[in-house]
């Protein structure tokens, strides 16, 4: 049976980023019928993860999350998956070898179907329709009945979902008797409520609420208040779950979201994203690391180096410098060991496809519009993951090795 997650009525927390779906009574019946399927996740998997994260907020391990900014149904296939994959795991073996710790593997995928957004609409040539929020509500093409929210969306969602968890566990198993036993998690924003909360479940184990729909989920910087509904759904749920933190963070506002969603300082249950910007990691950084560990609050810390660097190429499409990521990671790394905490992790908009969205590494700012494939924000290729990988492998390499 699930548990569906609502707030009390005197409570009344902000539920933000969420769509305007024209049908409540149609919206009803998909949150039932979501209600009443298998979770995608078991709370077991749940609490396998939230042990790994517990070794990375000790020093013990490192994290490597990567994979689409929005998945979409359209690309939903084995090859893509499997490249994914298969370049998330090349790169964590490097990573490994490097510093001397087990990676765990953190995939953006099987879920990563919603995406916030600036602005609620769009204006094009004079006609105003609502913005692209992901292939979970709404769809990419410029149209009003692509672009009127649908519940039933999610349900395709949820099948997608469930279809790619499906193949990552199968090709788990193939590999396994080749290289030893692997693990990957899958992870996504806990952006959609509508979705999220049918998928909420009582573990009849321990009697404790986990989320079916992924391993690991975390909230935004648009939706971090640790008063609001996003923050309020995340601190009800028993898996391992992170928030992403821009540069205008407060010490106090991190320290709230501690109180909220780590009130029993255990490791393996928060993670800090640090999504800074190259230019602004090294000074807006340092205060919020001092400030958590003077709490005694054992987070683990993940670098974002994709999100607040984000520029626009001639052609219009929006695009990253592979160099300014690698400064902000290079940044990350060195506020930490000048505090002596952990960096521990990496957080990377990638895929295993050779597109042409961000620029560097073998891609010039002429060869954006070559190969745009991204339904939102550009991605790293499957080179760029790779030579980030090992850049980061040669910083994060232990001083005398």
């Amino acid at each position: 049976m699930s548990t569906l997650l609502v707030s009390s009525p005197t409570a009344a927390p902000k539920a933000l980023q969420q769509p305007a779906w024209p049908d409540a009574a149609v919206l009803e019946r998909v949150t039932e019928r979501l209600g009443a399927g298998l979770p995608l996740v078991l709370p077991a998997e749940c609490d396998t993860l939230r042990r790994r994260m517990a070794a990375v907020a000790l020093g013990d391990a490192f994290v490597l999350q990567g994979g689409d900014c929005a998945e979409t149904f359209r690309d939903l296939s084995l090859d893509t998956v499997s490249r994914k994959m298969d370049t998330l795991f090349a790169t964590a073996d490097e990573l490994s070898e490097a510093m001397f710790l087990p990676v765990v593997v953190v995939a953006r995928l099987a879920g990563q179907y919603a995406k916030p957004r600036s602005q609620p609409v769009e204006t094009k040539d004079g006609v105003t329709l609502p913005s692209y929020r992901g292939d979970a509500v709404n769809g990419l093409q410029f149209t009003a009945g692509a672009r009127t929210p649908d519940p039933h969306r999610m349900l395709q969602m949820y099948a997608a979902s469930g279809a790619t968890l499906n193949v990552v566990r199968s090709l788990l198993a193939e590999d396994g008797g080749q290289a030893g036993c692997r693990e990957l998690f899958v992870s996504h924003e806990a952006l959609l409520l509508d979705y999220e909360r049918p998928l909420a479940r009582t573990d009849a184990r321990t009697g404790e609420t986990y989320s079916g729909s992924g391993h690991l989920l975390w909230a935004g910087e648009r939706t971090r208040n640790a008063d609001d509904a996003h923050i309020g759904f995340l601190s009800r749920i028993s898996n391992p779950v992170a928030v992403k933190v821009g540069p205008r963070a407060t010490p106090q506002e991190l320290l709230a979201l501690v109180d909220r969603l780590d009130p029993d300082r255990e490791p393996g249950r928060l993670t800090f994203i640090a999504r800074m910007g190259a230019d602004r990691v090294r000074d807006a950084l340092p205060d919020l690391v001092e400030s958590v560990a003077a709490a005694g609050a054992p987070v683990a810390w993940v670098t974002d180096p994709m999100h607040g660097n984000t520029v626009s190429a001639p052609s219009g499409h929006k695009t990253r410098h592979f160099d300014t990521v690698l400064d902000e990671v290079t940044g990350f790394f060195e506020v930490h060991r000048a505090l002596g905490t952990h960096p521990g992790g990496l957080h990377l908009e990638m895929t295993g496809e050779e597109v042409t969205e961000c620029v560097g590494a073998g891609v010039g700012l002429g060869d954006v519009p070559r190969r745009y494939e991204s339904a939102c924000d550009p991605r790293l290729n499957r080179s760029q993951t790779r030579e980030l990988g090992r850049l980061v492998a040669e910083l994060a390499t232990p001083v005398g090795v």
